[in-house]
């Protein structure tokens, strides 16, 4: 009986962590959590993306005494891609520009990670913007496998 609940209790668990990562794809890095960041801002900028912001979260977590694993933050747009979006759902404007976190596991493992576009169509219910968000699927993923690898 004892097994019998202790093997839910762990089924329960993995599908809520699971759930929790659900809309997001992340990305293993052959680099450093900055230089993997450095190849990814290069990528945004060359690709015609304004970068409006890059923080870095574990300086940050030193100036309050608090020890991070390294991950920076990269949040970058444009207008083209999310203008079209926000007329398609306005809602859509909370989790815009993107976002592309970049962070290593207590394995040393570093990772890309970012919002799936399939996820912001779901949860905005956006609709007639198909095109766009196939553009921005694509982009995504040519621009953080070429900053992983």
């Amino acid at each position: 009986m004892f097994n019998k609940i202790l093997m839910g209790l762990i089924g329960l668990s993995l599908s809520l962590s699971v759930a929790a990562a659900d809309g997001m794809i992340s990305k293993p890095s052959k680099h450093s959590v900055a230089m993997t960041a450095d190849n990814l801002q290069q990528q945004l900028t060359s690709n015609g993306m304004k970068v409006f912001l890059r923080i870095n979260h574990a300086e940050n977590a030193k100036k309050v005494d608090i020890q991070l694993n390294p991950a920076e933050l990269i949040i970058f747009g444009n207008p083209k891609a999310g203008s079209p979006l926000m007329k398609c759902a306005p809602t859509v404007a909370i989790d815009l520009p993107q976002k592309a976190l970049i962070w290593q596991d207590d394995q040393q493992q570093v990772w890309v990670s970012y919002n799936d576009p399939a996820y912001l169509k779901q949860r905005h219910a956006i609709e007639g913007c198909d095109k766009v968000l196939q553009k921005v699927s694509g982009a995504l993923a040519k621009m953080t496998d070429a900053a992983a690898n």
